[in-house]
């Protein structure tokens, strides 16, 4: 039980990386920017990959009516997700140092992973409603109104995961350094609830194997 209890342990420190490296990357490349443009989401916060790159990306939202990306304390994720994210970082540790100290079971363990998953889920969630309102929230005086072909009006909502084309823009959306550091965190948990599970399985069978030899 203590080499899992270190390892729930050692998971949701992982999440400290949060802190310090953005959780989701959006980069736009085109012909006219051989450098591609991006903005790396923080937990407290959207910064520009390059020094101008915020404001060249509002500059360009201009145009077709989208609203400038809103500064932290327009958002009350930004003031709230650093709070939650030190909670299960908290929460996490204390139940790695019961378990190393055998107050707790293994169960608490998987038990961190699935509050941490459904509090995942509602910011995906949340980021991807955000996006939505984004990209289709436009501005009706907007100096281009672009339509698709069946003449409706076109949107620009960002890709949630993965790469689309935005009129001459490739936009892609990957996990930056902070999500997979995350990622990772919480797959220790799961390491560390097996572990246990494996250890608890392992000392239920030796009173059996005592009674029949």
């Amino acid at each position: 039980m203590k080499k899992a209890s270190i390892i729930m342990i050692a998971g949701p420190l992982m999440l400290l990386g949060l802190y310090v490296f953005p959780l989701w990357t959006i980069m736009l490349g085109a012909p006219q920017y051989p450098d591609p443009l991006g903005m790396n989401i923080h937990i407290n916060g959207i910064r520009g990959v390059n020094e101008f790159d915020i404001q060249n990306i509002d500059g360009l939202n201009h145009y077709i009516g989208m609203k400038t990306l809103p500064k932290p304390e327009e958002m009350w994720e930004f003031s709230t997700f650093p709070i939650v994210i030190g909670i299960m970082i908290g929460l996490g540790v204390l139940i790695g140092v019961l378990g190393y100290l055998k107050k707790v079971n293994y169960k608490w363990f998987l038990g961190w992973f699935i509050v941490m998953s459904i509090l995942g889920v509602l910011g995906m969630y949340d980021f991807n409603a955000w996006m939505v309102d984004y990209g289709t929230n436009l501005d009706p005086n907007a100096i281009m109104k672009l339509a698709n072909p069946d003449g409706t009006p076109m949107t620009y909502k960002p890709p949630l995961f993965g790469h689309t084309k935005m009129l001459n823009f490739d936009v892609t959306s990957l996990p930056s350094t902070g999500g997979w550091m995350m990622f990772t965190g919480m797959m220790l948990t799961v390491v560390a609830y097996v572990i246990g599970w494996k250890n608890h399985k392992a000392v239920a069978r030796k009173p059996r194997e005592v009674q029949t030899s």
